[in-house]
């Protein structure tokens, strides 16, 4: 599963993206509880433009893996990017709960609360 997980990754960095989504559902029909597939997934999903997609994908990678730093500003990124900043606020804030010094979700959230978003 590695080996297809770091393919997967290959493939999106080449732009290859239908082909990266394919491979990582089929990870995700062996694996369902893969927390880095349903990261990846869901970021490019970001990238193509299906953003319901996307966030349901990040939602679940976080689900999975609560501890999952990476999924969670990834999450709170897209959810600022759609405009849904309180939903933002509240993932940057979860994520200093469990890292206080995440150098990510502090400077976007102090970026949001200074600017009243």
């Amino acid at each position: 599963m590695e080996e297809k997980l770091q393919k997967a990754y290959a493939l999106r960095h080449e732009g290859r993206y239908r082909e990266a989504i394919a491979l990582l559902q089929e990870i995700l029909e062996k694996d369902p509880l893969s927390s880095p597939a349903h990261h990846l997934l869901g970021l490019i999903y970001g990238f193509i433009g299906e953003f319901e997609k996307s966030l349901e994908e990040l939602r679940r990678a976080v689900e999975i893996d609560e501890g999952f730093i990476q999924a969670r500003n990834d999450l709170a990124l897209t959810y600022a990017m759609l405009g849904m900043y309180e939903e933002a606020k509240q993932e940057f804030r979860r994520v200093l709960e469990l890292d206080p010094h995440n150098a990510l979700a502090t400077k976007h959230l102090h970026l949001m609360e200074t600017e009243e978003i």
